[in-house]
């Protein structure tokens, strides 16, 4: 077995995670938001170097046998409203009040806003050719760089493909160019008019620099030899070649990596309900595991508004260690914005001239500017100083010193405050810190939410990019049924599995050598669950007025990291060593290096956990426990 190489994208950082059997090599590089596949090959680079000593990209990817690739890109898009101006033709019975319904009516606004025309398809073929392109050059004109088609009622399909095929007669796709139409029906099939639309137009929304990168990326892995395509992990937790993904189920793929992290470790620990919270440059990302499964949904949901796929049930705040603070009308302001990568933080020295949690963690002395992100990026005191005495200090009266321990409170209660939102903690609620700010604030966050248990991987700095590596390839395919009998199932069950052969077999494996599993789907009014189809007939007593759909996943299994570490298995807990000290707001705190320690290393509070790409701070009442797979445990004493 070959190395297996995990990429996770995010906005301001891009990780990276390298399996070979028992050796795990990890790195990071600046995301370059301007040209994806950059930073996408600067990582392989530098994976290279750590594995060979050298730049030997070639003899990486000719080593591996899969890359696995996620990106919040997606989600940070949608976040900051980054992305194409979409245009809506609206027809049939679908009305405008259905999409602005409960939480979507902003983001609606957002989105589309006055770019909206609604089309009569009862109109005459001349008058009705007329309309459609006069609606098309409206929106155009508008500003629309993607146009979706929308149609209400049960007809669907047979509407908007007579409406695209019009279309295409008056706009053929060679001189239509850079303003492509899409139609929902083709994205999805859904008989909720406005969840399909929705669905449709997050899809138009995410597509374009989705597919710029990708197929970019694709073609300079093919230059550099490598064997095995490109595989994209979807928010579903699967992974699956490039030409299969759609680009909404890239949505929250990056975060879902570090759920599918965190399931593994819940499990390998026995932690009954764990809150995951990922900081990341851009978002902070927060998942549930009870019992050892993600929470998810059925039909999930992007930004509070429902959509026709099942998520699991991420929530992206728009704080992390580059999101921008400031004042306003005399109060500090945390986000959404961020400054990502470029300029990046003041303290980057990179142009950047926003203040930002990562130059307030610098001027309060946590963070070492020498060896800052692996020793690549050496930060600047002055600056981070400069920046935060002119956009907070300033404006409240302040010094530095105490504008800086403000942002860190204001910093922390967003994300403490979007925690209880997202996932209220339980009596034995574990939280599980990672991304690389998540150790520094673990302590202050958990004791916000009364939590008294924080566990920060070995890989917190990459654990999203590691969590990438317990995805199998597989796809989900659904049928409706068109009756109620074992003769209708049976029918259903023959088209999956075609579709399901078809699928597999342009992922490179034949259907007989992956792991099926279906399952009844119940939808309508009052009804919405899943249940498992174990036999090859239909159960009995199912609701009258529930639409019935048969989903089958399959899935091809593929070599996933093995799990040792334990805590409490040192028969005499060793204290830790500490060979140097850290000045953090005044005070000199003992230094642990986290790769220095032995197995069962425990220390009190306060003091700072340091490694290459994270740095932890352990509060006063706090006690660490290190494993022998370099985890570490937070206990409230």
């Amino acid at each position: 077995m070959g190395k297996l190489i995990n990429i996770d994208n995010g906005g301001t950082l891009t990780d990276i995670c390298v399996v070979e059997g028992s050796q795990i090599w990890r790195t990071k590089t600046l995301t370059t938001p301007h040209d994806l596949s950059r930073c996408f090959f600067d990582g392989l680079t530098k994976a290279s170097r750590a594995i060979y000593g050298e730049d030997d990209i070639l003899g990486l990817l000719t080593s591996t046998d899969y890359i696995r690739y996620s990106t919040t890109q997606g989600t940070n898009a949608l976040v900051e409203r980054k992305g194409p101006r979409l245009g809506l033709i609206l027809t049939g019975d679908l009305s405008i009040d259905q999409l602005r319904r409960d939480k979507a009516g902003k983001l609606f606004e957002s989105l589309i806003g006055d770019r909206l025309v609604r089309l009569d398809l009862s109109q005459d073929g001349g008058a009705l050719e007329m309309a459609a392109v006069k609606a098309v050059n409206a929106l155009s004109s508008a500003g629309a760089n993607r146009i979706v088609v929308a149609h209400g009622g049960s007809n669907r399909m047979t509407e908007e493909t007579r409406l695209k095929n019009l279309l295409l007669r008056k706009f053929p796709q060679h001189l239509l160019g850079a303003v492509p139409i899409l139609y929902s029906h083709e994205v999805v099939e859904d008989d909720d008019d406005a969840r399909r639309t929705w669905t449709a137009l997050f899809n138009a929304f995410l597509h374009p620099a989705m597919e710029r990168f990708l197929h970019n990326a694709e073609h300079k892995l093919r230059a550099n030899k490598t064997q095995k395509p490109l595989l994209i992990f979807r928010n579903d937790g699967h992974s699956a070649r490039v030409a299969k993904t759609i680009a909404l189920k890239t949505y929250s793929s990056g975060p879902r990596g570090g759920l599918e992290g965190a399931r593994a470790i819940a499990r390998h620990y026995g932690f009954k309900h764990l809150i995951s919270m990922d900081i990341g440059g851009t978002t902070t990302d927060i998942g549930e595991i009870g019992d050892g499964q993600v929470r998810s949904h059925l039909r999930g949901e992007v930004e509070g508004v429902p959509v026709s796929f099942p998520l699991s049930d991420i929530h992206s705040a728009g704080v992390g260690g580059s999101s921008i603070i400031h004042v306003v009308d005399g109060r500090i302001v945390v986000g959404p914005e961020s400054v990502g990568s470029v300029p990046g933080p003041a303290c980057f020295a990179l142009g950047g001239s926003e203040a930002t949690i990562t130059d307030a963690f610098l001027i309060q002395g946590l963070l070492d500017p020498e060896s800052f992100f692996g020793g690549d990026l050496k930060l600047d005191g002055a600056r981070a100083r400069s920046v935060i005495e002119e956009r907070v200090a300033k404006p409240l009266g302040l010094t530095v010193e105490a504008a800086a321990k403000a942002m860190e409170a204001a910093w922390v209660e967003k994300i403490a405050a979007s925690v209880r939102e997202s996932a209220p903690p339980k009596s034995d609620t574990v939280l599980a810190a990672f991304g690389g700010a998540g150790p520094l604030v673990a302590c202050r966050i958990a004791e916000a939410l009364g939590i008294g248990r924080v566990l920060v991987p070995g890989l917190a700095a990459v654990f999203s990019a590691f969590g990438l590596g317990f995805s199998d390839i597989g796809h989900q395919y659904e049928v409706a049924l068109d009756g109620r009998d074992d003769q209708a199932y049976q029918a259903g069950l023959s088209e999956l599995m075609e579709q399901a052969d078809r699928g597999m077999f342009g992922e490179g494996f034949e259907l007989d050598d992956c792991a099926i599993e279906k399952q009844l789907v119940l939808t309508g009014k009052g009804v919405d669950e899943r249940r498992p189809l174990p036999n090859g007939s239909l159960p009995k007593g199912l609701p009258a007025a529930a639409q019935l759909t048969v989903s089958m996943t399959v899935t091809k299994a593929l070599p996933q990291p093995r799990l040792t570490g334990r805590f409490g298995a040192a028969k005499k807990p060793v204290a830790m060593v500490s060979k140097s000290s850290r000045k953090v707001e005044g005070r000199a705190l003992p230094l642990y290096r986290v790769d220095e320690q032995q197995a069962g290393a425990v220390a009190q509070g306060p003091a700072v956990l340091e490694e290459a790409f994270f740095t932890g701070r352990l509060d006063p009442g706090w006690t660490v426990e290190i494993n022998d797979s370099g985890d570490i445990l937070l206990s409230k004493s």
